[in-house]
């Protein structure tokens, strides 16, 4: 299958952009300046592709890059690479596999690769820590730590990144991206600024938030809590006492937790409601206490700069544009 080539204004915006991205020094440069556009130009531009299973997509992984396919991705330095970062993302009901083919770095000089179940960007992190079902720390899975005994890691949601730095030119290492299909989704980030999704917790204590890194109208179909299906439309403030509810978040950042609280929903519903948030960052959060089945079905789309221009006056938006 012919790979469509990529424009010369994509070109040399991906040459722009290696030399101004990617500035951290941290192990797991975690203080990247990567932004939601220079991310997204990636993935707009990755070409998707069905394939059989006896033809797997090849390719060679940049030290900034965003792989929305599955395939064999291989990484070979021509010179020092010291701040890399690799995206990774599924569509929603999947989840992400990274496995090691074959490494060639120095451990011991200083190289390392390490995958990271999430995203991290500008330092904060997608899905937040409280939202993800592991601890902080075991989200990181380094391959000179772990070595051998770790030649596969699996994510928790449809995202997932590697970080890397090698020393030395001629070093190199191979991976392979599967993707699989997660019956329960969770956490997601959107592929796309308009679509539709349905969030569902069977009685199980966990958070989930579905976000969508543009601005947009959200419109919610369906609200279905367990507790409190017999009541009609309704939104009111101390949601949080009732152990279930629903939040609209907003805000310019990956991190649930950093985002501005627009309205939580606690009472069941049938029939739309429709709100437009201006903000970099959307996101429909479920908090589930676990006694119940909750359910959310939501639509949105992308706001047009008319639109963006009519609610500048909006506090959420000047919440998004001062912070």
């Amino acid at each position: 299958m012919r790979v469509m080539e990529r424009t010369f204004r994509e070109q040399l915006f991906f040459l722009v952009l290696c030399l101004s991205v990617l500035k951290g020094d941290s192990r797991y440069i975690e203080n990247n300046e990567i932004t939601k556009d220079e991310l997204y130009s990636f993935f707009n531009s990755e070409l998707k592709r069905e394939m059989p299973e006896e033809l797997m997509y090849r390719r060679p992984l940049r030290c900034l890059d965003m792989v929305a396919v599955e395939g064999q991705f291989t990484f070979t330095a021509e010179r020092p690479q010291l701040s890399c970062a690799a995206f990774f993302m599924a569509e929603p009901n999947e989840v992400i596999s990274v496995d090691y083919d074959s490494v060639d770095i120095d451990c011991t000089g200083g190289d390392f690769i390490t995958v990271f179940d999430g995203w991290v960007m500008k330092g904060e992190k997608f899905p937040s820590t409280h939202d993800h079902p592991l601890p902080l720390f075991e989200r990181y899975v380094d391959y000179c730590d772990s070595g051998s005994l770790r030649k596969s890691v699996r994510s928790s949601q449809n995202v997932a990144m590697v970080f890397f730095r090698i020393h030395s030119a001629g070093s190199s290492f191979t991976l392979t991206v599967r993707k699989h299909t997660n019956p329960f989704p969770c956490n997601v980030m959107s592929q796309s600024p308009e679509g539709s999704y349905t969030m569902a917790i069977p009685q199980q204590h966990r958070n989930c938030s579905f976000s969508i890194i543009y601005p947009v109208e959200i419109s919610i179909s369906e609200f279905s809590l367990g507790h409190y299906n017999h009541l009609p439309k309704r939104s009111m403030p101390g949601c949080a006492e009732s152990g279930d509810f629903v939040q609209l978040l907003g805000g310019n950042g990956i991190d649930t937790s950093k985002l501005l609280p627009i309205t939580d929903l606690c009472i069941a519903f049938t029939g739309p409601t429709h709100m437009k948030i201006g903000c970099d960052n959307t996101v429909v959060r479920m908090v589930s206490s676990g006694k119940f089945v909750n359910r959310v079905s939501f639509s949105y789309r992308l706001l047009d700069s008319q639109e963006l221009q009519t609610i500048k006056l909006n506090n959420v938006e000047d919440f998004c544009f001062n912070n």
